[in-house]
């Protein structure tokens, strides 16, 4: 409580005095250039926090979603000695050093690694199992070796931040209740202190996708506040999240705070509207949304977004359920059909999808590159065509070198 303080009342100094400009951006010592250079990465998705979509694998015994719906729930169900033996074996094989030597061969300079705070400081009464903070810390190492920076994300609060899958557990938000932020702060703490200094750790995310709309955002601020304060003097970037509330919105925030990345997250799927798009229409909505981002005055990157125009990726919206696009999710309606892409590969992808795709993760490559750069959800899965960056880099989908393109021009 005394360092939160401490940081807490640091900040407030610093906010209130004119040391900076609230647009600042200071590199001093940071690993990497964020002035002048981009940021193109891959995120590790599915690795240290599961999400049914990517490895649907792991979850197939509860098909229809009413039982296990997550991590959380997984691991309740399973029970501890049979949850360790499954999820180790799983954080030993889904990403190896060999894939962060594959991904620096493909000319990306970041990796953003997800993990839960119970990886790092489980609490009592978790169902949750330990070991993949240690193979983080074997992670840095492969991709200080293969020439790589890491943005550590912090992807899942106690209590959980959004109420979604990914942050470990569905259903409700309760992180702002009780100590939850103390813990997280706790954790943040623990991460800076085992792994700043890492010579690969550039940036640090204090907490991925807080949901803002059903949040306090003076609470979420105030945490943002406390994470930069307790970590400005560690030669990372502090990454924050837009926590839902526009790209543009914080453009007045930050005043006396330095090296700030603004993360945001950028889907064209999630509502009904978006994914009955036409193709033409997705690429003109990222071209848009890469102008926003460098419109707002601090380093900005899209630290997730897709080749995905559709929803269709098995249980992408939470495990057993369907998909908008083929109407098969409860509420929407029918826009086109999930065949291929429900599940299956790149390469048994139709033409259409595969041109469609393609120019679609060109334009966002030139509308992110507007602003600092872009980070790709994410290097692989099971059989999810529109999301595997690894399997669209083997079928020509995702451009080689990152600077090619088969479609030039598309954001003017």
């Amino acid at each position: 409580m005394v360092s939160r303080l401490l940081s807490t009342l640091a900040v407030a100094l610093f906010a209130s005095s004119s040391i900076a400009a609230p647009t600042e951006k200071r590199q001093g010592s940071l690993k990497f250039d964020y002035n002048n250079q981009k940021v193109r990465g891959v995120n590790l998705g599915g690795w240290f926090v599961l999400e049914p979509w990517i490895t649907p694998s792991m979850f197939n015994d509860w098909a229809d979603g009413n039982s296990v719906k997550d991590e959380y729930t997984l691991t309740r169900t399973l029970g501890y000695d049979e949850a360790y033996r499954r999820l180790s074996a799983h954080w030993n094989s889904w990403i190896t050093q060999d894939d962060f030597s594959q991904i620096a061969k493909a000319g990306l300079n970041h990796v953003r690694i997800p993990i839960g705070y119970w990886a790092v400081q489980k609490q009592d009464g978790d169902p949750y199992v330990q070991g993949a903070y240690q193979k983080l810390g074997e992670a840095l190492d492969w991709a200080q070796a293969a020439g790589l920076k890491v943005m550590i994300d912090l992807h899942g609060a106690p209590e959980s931040q959004n109420g979604f899958d990914n942050s470990g557990r569905l259903g409700a938000i309760g992180w702002t209740q009780g100590n939850t932020i103390a813990t997280t702060i706790s954790v943040l703490n623990k991460i800076r202190d085992d792994h700043a200094n890492h010579p690969a750790v550039s940036a640090i995310e204090l907490l991925n996708e807080p949901l803002g709309p059903n949040l306090n955002m003076d609470t979420v601020r105030q945490f943002y506040m406390d994470g930069w304060g307790n970590l400005r003097d560690n030669n990372v970037a502090i990454t924050f999240h837009d926590a839902f509330q526009g790209v543009t919105s914080w453009g007045n925030w930050g005043s006396g705070m330095w090296n700030l990345l603004l993360d945001t997250h950028h889907y064209e799927i999630f509502d009904q509207s978006q994914v009955s798009m036409d193709p033409n229409a997705h690429i003109a909505t990222a071209c848009d949304f890469g102008r926003q981002m460098a419109s707002t005055g601090k380093w900005t990157i899209a630290g997730e977004f897709t080749g995905g125009i559709t929803d269709c990726a098995k249980w992408l919206n939470g495990l057993g359920k369907g998909a908008r696009y083929d109407g098969t999710l409860a509420g929407s309606s029918h826009v086109g059909s999930c065949d291929g892409k429900y599940t299956g590969t790149v390469a048994g992808l139709s033409n259409d999808d595969k041109y469609n795709i393609g120019r679609f993760i060109e334009a966002q490559l030139d509308a992110y590159e507007k602003a600092t750069g872009w980070i790709f959800w994410t290097w692989k899965t099971e059989s999810a065509p529109e999301w595997d960056m690894q399997d669209l880099l083997a079928n020509g989908l995702f451009p080689q070198p990152l600077t090619a393109r088969k479609y030039p021009g598309q954001c003017g």
